[in-house]
């Protein structure tokens, strides 16, 4: 039912910026149905209401093999649903996120065991609510309690529609996934040209058959685009799923500034113009419904996918990058790993730190001592602070500049326990790093 909820905070915010009035019957009967509903092709799904059941064969449609429904069509669906609304009706045969007449169904969602009065209106808004929702990767849609992005996502709804009628081949019912896309790209202030909305736009997939799809795109780039834009500390949202089964992940703090954070650092050290190449290996190293479990979205959601391993054990030493592609994957993990420690100042010390450590492996005639480089791999392979001390007061000899490396020493043992794993593993990826460029 928190579809409704949207629904109405969006008609507030509409009605706040056009200057209009418009309640929301009203909207939905004069706005939101003839655009979504009143085509051959739909924008969203209609679910068991009276809009798509009797259910509509749009693989057939869209082929050619049946003809499209005709506007009489149409117009007896879309009577058949006032109908209903008007009746009292306000279960999932009418209604968007809202429960069957048996509560306890798998296609029950959103459902509260508080007793709530729900009014025609809250039915009609349900639908523009759901219309607002963000499709993701995984299958879930994002509802975001917030005005300003509710409007952005309407604004790319007009260009749905006329690519939906203008391309007889992509598939209808994919506004969650196109608000996705839309999103990305008209919170993009580089790429995004007001006088041509669609220029560098490709949402596309191509599909089986000579079919298209609006394709999915990870929450990482959606939540990256808005936390750009608005330059807020943190957002509500509402992460859900509508289907065969229905599924609630429940209301999330986003942190726009946590995810925010990395895409920064990234952008600082390596160029604004890299930023692009790391974008999608944001937030792969755990699954959306997984980050959801630590009750907020931020930085820890940000894992890159492969880094875990090796914070976990400390002796698992990352290999010198064949590729760009595999050093962009490095970058990425260097970074979210200052980003959890919280102190930009930590990756000059890292790189300090590993100079010291790439010159006391070798001898004074510049070759590889063994027992020294023993003595560094040792250091490298430490887990924890009491690891890292030991070790690092066992090559204390070796070093030159033995000051700056018990001032490290001292550092890491004030760290707080949570942030040495962090620390002591980036170390490793700028110790492999900087190894290669001295080779």
């Amino acid at each position: 039912m928190i579809t409704a909820t949207i629904g109405r905070m969006f008609l507030e915010a509409y009605n706040e910026r056009e200057g209009t009035h418009y309640d929301a019957r009203t909207f939905f009967t004069e706005k939101f149905c003839p655009l979504f509903f009143d085509h051959h092709k739909y924008m969203m799904t209609a679910g068991n209401s009276p809009l798509e059941n009797p259910k509509i064969s749009w693989g057939d449609m869209i082929s050619g093999k049946k003809p499209w429904e005709t506007p009489e069509q149409r117009h007896e669906r879309f009577t058949k649903l006032m109908d209903k609304i008007d009746k009292g009706i306000n279960d999932a045969s009418v209604a968007r996120g809202f429960p069957i007449t048996d509560i306890e169904g798998t296609t029950s969602g959103q459902v509260t065991d508080m007793s709530l009065l729900l009014s025609e209106d809250d039915v009609m808004l349900s639908w523009i609510g759901d219309a607002l929702g963000v499709g993701v990767q995984g299958g879930f849609s994002l509802l975001f309690f917030h005005k300003p992005v509710l409007l952005d996502i309407y604004e790319g709804w007009q260009y749905y529609r006329q690519i939906l009628e203008n391309n007889r081949l992509l598939k209808g019912n994919q506004i969650n996934a196109w608000n996705a896309q839309w999103l990305v790209h008209y919170e993009n202030s580089f790429e995004y040209n007001g006088a041509d909305p669609m220029a560098g736009f490709n949402p596309y997939a191509a599909k089986e058959g000579g079919m298209m799809t609006i394709d999915s795109l990870s929450w990482t780039k959606v939540l990256i685009g808005i936390a750009r834009k608005y330059k807020g500390s943190q957002m509500m949202g509402y992460a859900y799923n509508i289907g065969q089964m229905n599924t609630t992940l429940g209301f999330l703090p986003f942190s726009l500034a946590q995810i925010r954070k990395p895409v920064q650092l990234y952008s600082h050290f390596f160029g604004i113009t890299h930023t692009k190449d790391a974008e999608s290996l944001w937030g792969t190293g755990m699954g959306f419904r997984r980050a959801c479990q630590y009750g907020a979205i931020g930085l820890i959601a940000m894992m890159p996918k492969g880094l875990e391993k090796y914070i976990r054990q400390g002796e698992n030493m990352p290999k010198p990058a064949k590729n760009k592609e595999q050093q962009v994957n490095y970058n990425v993990y260097k970074i979210w790993l200052l980003a959890m420690l919280n102190n930009d100042e930590l990756w000059d010390k890292s790189q300090e730190l590993v100079q010291l450590l790439l010159q006391a492996s070798v001898d004074k005639n510049k070759k590889i001592s063994t027992k020294s480089s023993n003595l560094v791999n040792e250091v490298l392979q430490a887990a924890n602070k009491k690891q890292f001390v030991a070790a690092a007061t066992d090559i204390m000899p070796y070093v030159a500049e033995a000051s700056t490396l018990a001032a490290m020493v001292k550092e890491v043992h004030q760290m707080p326990n949570d942030n040495v794993p962090y620390f002591l593993t980036l170390v490793r990826f700028q110790y492999v790093t900087l190894e290669k460029k001295q080779l």
